[in-house]
């Protein structure tokens, strides 16, 4: 894997950064701070500082609703396939994250991802704490990342602040003062919509608590989705379209690391998606022999699950 520990200025994810991007695109603008008169573009059309900008082209980038292109010897950026299925034009499904299945699903866009190591992906793939001191999750990251990354791994500083960026976007903030109460602070209550996942949560004096549940709120659609994605990098080089259970909830960028899963959480959840797929989804428990088969028309089509889940609300 690659570092990617910078890019967002500290920056959390912020409702409506995603949906900027990619309407700033389609509109012709640019989301590069290199250029001065594209700079001050976009300062102007996006209402925001450079530092800003900055920031939402990272999580644009990062979370695969825009992507990278070299012209001319230029870097520029264009729409994803993702992005204008989410957020573009009139037939976005859903611009604005009125949906939580949304912001799940952004989630998973985010984590889902082999190339480049970020606090955020860390945590979701390769660590294994629920009860954690920031302290701790620090250290942790820094002694994983020099195993895990190809390139410089980054000095103490920039590591700390990629850890408190994740903390930040995935955290509710509150009132140090009212802390005991569990009062949030209303300004920045919904600051990133990563927040309303309750994935992790702040437990005051520098300790975190992100336990594996079984997660009902998480759409069946949005799960399925996301265990076609792992379960087509899994059977890759192989012609069985089987995955094995436990892969699915302790292997980096499967739907059980990413979405927390407990190991009932998961039995849940292939449960319904076998009752959601007429049984093109299906699984085994048997002499500890768990497997996970998954017809090739469905492994082929993660999409129509998304279709499924926008038409149903």
């Amino acid at each position: 894997m690659k570092a990617k520990f910078t890019g967002h200025d500290t920056f959390s994810l912020r409702y409506g950064w995603l949906y900027k991007s990619v309407n700033y695109l389609n509109s012709n603008g640019k989301l590069q701070t290199s250029n001065e008169e594209a700079t001050r573009k976009a300062i102007v059309d996006l209402g925001v500082g450079k530092n800003m900008v900055n920031a939402i082209r990272y999580w644009a980038e990062a979370s695969s609703v825009i992507t990278p292109t070299n012209s001319n010897n230029r870097l520029n950026h264009e729409v994803s396939d993702y992005g204008e299925y989410l957020f573009g034009g009139k037939g976005g499904k859903d611009p604005y994250l009125e949906h939580l299945g949304s912001i799940w699903l952004i989630h998973f866009w985010l984590n889902f991802n082999y190339e480049h190591l970020s606090a955020y992906r860390y945590f979701f793939n390769y660590s294994n704490v629920q009860h954690f001191e920031k302290s701790k999750l620090m250290t942790d990251y820094e002694e994983d990342a020099k195993l895990l990354v190809s390139n410089n791994t980054g000095n103490e500083t920039t590591l700390k602040k990629d850890i408190d960026c994740f903390l930040n976007t995935y955290c509710k903030k509150f009132k140090s003062i009212a802390a005991k109460k569990n009062t949030p602070i209303n300004e920045d209550h919904f600051a990133s919509p990563l927040s309303e996942l309750n994935l992790v949560h702040d437990n005051g004096s520098g300790f975190y608590i992100s336990d594996l549940l079984e997660r009902p709120e998480l759409p069946i659609e949005i799960f399925i989705y996301g265990l076609i994605h792992f379960a087509q990098v899994e059977t890759e080089d192989s012609k069985i379209n089987t995955v094995d259970f436990d892969s699915l909830l302790t292997k980096p960028c499967s739907p059980g690391r990413i979405f927390r899963l407990s190991e009932s959480g998961l039995g849940q959840k292939l449960d319904d998606a076998q009752k959601c797929t007429n049984g093109d989804i299906s699984w085994i428990d048997s002499l500890g022999l768990r497997q996970v088969k998954i017809e090739e028309n469905t492994l082929a089509a993660p999409m129509a699950f998304l279709d499924k889940y926008y038409s149903s609300l």
